[in-house]
């Protein structure tokens, strides 16, 4: 829907700052008198037009790159499903049940894509009106627009088919709207890619990592051809799937001259150090910085709390009477996972099988199957009396000892009797501002050290990363899912509640998307461990920086919107449409496997690793294990039409009350019919 515009220099500078405070090109514009100034004065100016250009962003993180675009563009697919009893929140989409046009996640999608291309627009026809500016100056900001109102057409056609496509500023509201044609959405999408990519850097404007660059456009692009090659499009002869397939590979080919690449390791992709100024990152939405001196409370909350709704509620799985030391669904109580006390979204036992774990170390990089306690020797040793309370933790008090009562609970041998379960991180405490309050920085304990001194402490890439297999003699956590199946002689020489994945699945249930129920007669040795699951951690940023101290369900590091691996998979995708070249898919689907492969000498066809010829399911398969939670799986079902045939294999809870011919495009939102005369006419995509 479209806001009023801004019209005082003092609304355009307040905008600019509440929304966009992490974009540290929006600066109050001081040298203007915003009493004695009219919008059209301030904005006929390039400081102002250029503090206006940042609203242009504001569509990004903390809303459409938040939750709701999270949760969407993800669910209702083959990779995600309801956890244990929990068939409520969220079922429309995850399950196509009561799916209506008041759909809350979808109506923010809309929102939240539709609304900054108002803002873009009138970026773009400001530029044509500015009394001074350097010329290269104003192209850069307006190729951002035009990238940047590329990127929401996108989001939009994919998601709800054919809506107004609208790329001139008007500042009276339109009620009688009226949807243009797919094929015309994304032509206008390519030509404003096209020109963006001619206009942006290399390198982001002013050095602001924050701001897009020309690889951007480049990936982009790249998976726009994708999109529309699912509507049959083409382009002067050549189909859509031709183009994206030519345009990725020139990427690949050329990355180097855009700063582009793809880590040589998997691990890199998500450590902590990375998080920044990642180098595989091609369109990225920046989080806020804690320590920049713009930062304001206020403003950094409602900001992305997408984690969150991929982990169980540990409180409701143990309590916290002895194995969890400190509950995780009540806020500021663990500094270590966070407030996780969503539990809304679990992987289906298809999503769990595509890892070959034995090889391929995306596993233990995407989700987190063992659970533990975390001490705060670090702040106590630094801070002393004023640590925070959520690090005030010492290390004996992060220990477990076990007693007969709790091997008894937890299915755990009684020979384990008296030995102690040890922390597995140690956070340290940082003021990071008088609003933004405490940072918890988390180091890894030694195994095997027990001292408790901060001398056993080591640093790590990915704190949320744990060993893989966990060690029959790991004792530094407390719960462990494995996805190899373990013999009752095994579980038994291990000091920690050992679930085997597959048994938490309901084995009426053939697809592998119905988790069992928490009952006694649910077939685990402790019942309640029918609430885990295994925790995709993709957006737990877990490090100096990523903490919105005041508010443990939200975290402030970047979220990458599209990174190079993707690119690879639009060629090998592509490379199957166009001439259905295994061998070739192949090629590229490679070098992901190869960086994943835990030992290089395991990278061969004998382990699987190594593929000679790729099929479709090929293709599907490592979309998932590269891709999966990244605002990616929707599309790519949508665009080879597939729901059908991959949800009634793998998602018997979503097929159920899929329709075909409704559920291909989302509901236009009630709020945006509600105010539009036309609404019959308009029509909401037969919901």
């Amino acid at each position: 829907m479209k806001k009023h515009i801004i019209n005082t220099i003092i609304r355009t500078a307040i905008f600019c700052q509440i929304i966009i405070l992490a974009f540290s090109a929006c600066r109050p514009l001081d040298e203007y008198n915003p009493t004695s100034l009219s919008e059209d004065n301030v904005l006929r100016s390039f400081s102002g037009f250029k503090a206006f250009q940042s609203n242009c962003y504001s569509g990004l993180w903390g809303s459409l790159i938040g939750m709701p675009y999270g949760i969407l563009s993800e669910v209702g697919t083959d990779l995600w499903t309801f956890p244990y009893n929990n068939h409520n929140q969220y079922r429309d989409v995850i399950a196509y049940e009561e799916f209506t046009i008041n759909s809350g996640v979808v109506r923010n999608v809309w929102d939240f894509a539709w609304g900054p291309i108002k803002d873009c627009n009138k970026t773009i026809e400001l530029s044509t009106k500015l009394q001074d500016g350097d010329p290269e100056d104003i192209k850069i900001l307006v190729a951002e627009a035009q990238f940047l109102r590329a990127y929401y057409y996108s989001v939009l056609v994919t998601q709800f088919g054919s809506v107004p496509l609208v790329t001139v500023d008007d500042p009276v509201k339109n009620l009688n709207p009226s949807r243009s044609p797919v094929p015309d959405i994304y032509r206008q999408i390519i030509t404003d890619l096209r020109a963006a990519f001619n206009a942006l850097p290399i390198t982001p404007y002013e050095g602001n990592a924050q701001r897009v660059t020309k690889k951007a456009a480049f990936g982009l692009l790249a998976r726009v051809y994708a999109q529309g090659a699912g509507e049959g499009l083409t382009e002067n002869n050549k189909s859509y799937w031709l183009r994206a397939k030519e345009v990725a590979d020139s990427l690949i080919t050329q990355a180097g001259s855009y700063n582009a690449r793809i880590y040589d390791d998997f691990a890199e992709v998500f450590a902590a150090r990375n998080n920044r100024n990642n180098q595989e990152a091609l369109f990225t939405a920046y989080g806020l910085n804690p320590y920049d001196p713009s930062y304001d409370y206020f403003t950094g909350s409602g900001k992305p709390n997408l984690y969150l709704h991929y982990y169980p509620k540990l409180d409701d799985a143990f309590g916290t009477a002895d194995l969890l030391k400190r509950g995780v669904n009540a806020n500021t109580s663990n500094a270590y996972y966070g407030r996780l006390n969503q539990q809304f979204i679990a992987p289906t036992k298809y999503l769990i099988q595509c890892f070959n774990a034995d090889y391929d170390k995306r596993w233990e990089n995407t989700f987190v199957t063992a659970f533990t306690n975390y001490s705060g020797t670090q702040a106590l040793a630094s801070l002393g009396t004023v640590a925070p309370t959520p690090a005030k933790v010492t290390y004996d008090a992060a220990t477990v000892t076990l007693t007969a009562a709790m091997c008894t609970k937890y299915g755990i041998d009684a020979s384990h009797v008296g030995q102690k379960i040890y922390p597995y991180t140690d956070v340290n405490a940082r003021n990071a501002s008088q609003n933004a309050t405490w940072q918890y920085i988390p180091k890894v304990w030694a195994k095997g050290d027990h001292t408790g001194a901060t001398t056993g402490l080591i640093d790590v890439a990915n704190a949320n990363v744990h060993p893989y297999p966990l060690a029959q003699d790991e004792d530094r956590f407390f719960a462990y899912l494995s996805k190899t199946p373990l013999s009752a002689t095994d579980k038994a020489s291990r000091r920690y509640l050992t679930v085997n994945i597959d048994d938490l699945f309901d084995p009426s249930d053939p697809t592998g998307s119905t988790y069992k129920m928490v009952a006694s007669n649910n077939g685990l040795a402790y019942p309640a461990a029918a609430n885990l699951f295994p925790a995709m951690m993709k957006f737990n940023h877990n490090f100096d920086g990523g903490w919105l101290g005041a508010n443990f369900q939200q975290k402030l590091g970047n979220i990458m919107i599209m990174r190079m691996a993707e690119v690879y998979l639009i060629v090998a995708e592509a490379s199957m449409h166009v001439n259905q070249n295994g061998a070739e898919a192949a090629k590229y689907l490679n070098e992901l496997r190869k960086r994943a492969c835990r030992n290089s000498a395991d990278f061969n066809t004998a382990t699987g690793m190594q593929l000679v010829s790729a099929t479709m399911n090929d293709v599907f398969d490592e979309y998932a294990r590269e891709l999966c939670g990244e605002f990616n799986r929707w599309a790519l079902l949508k665009r080879n039409k597939a729901f059908e045939s991959r949800l009634q294999t793998y998602n018997r809870t979503a097929l159920s009350n899929f329709v075909a011919s409704r559920h291909y495009t989302r509901p236009i939102p009630f709020n945006f019919l509600n105010q539009i005369n036309n609404a019959d006419e308009f029509g909401n995509n037969g919901y």
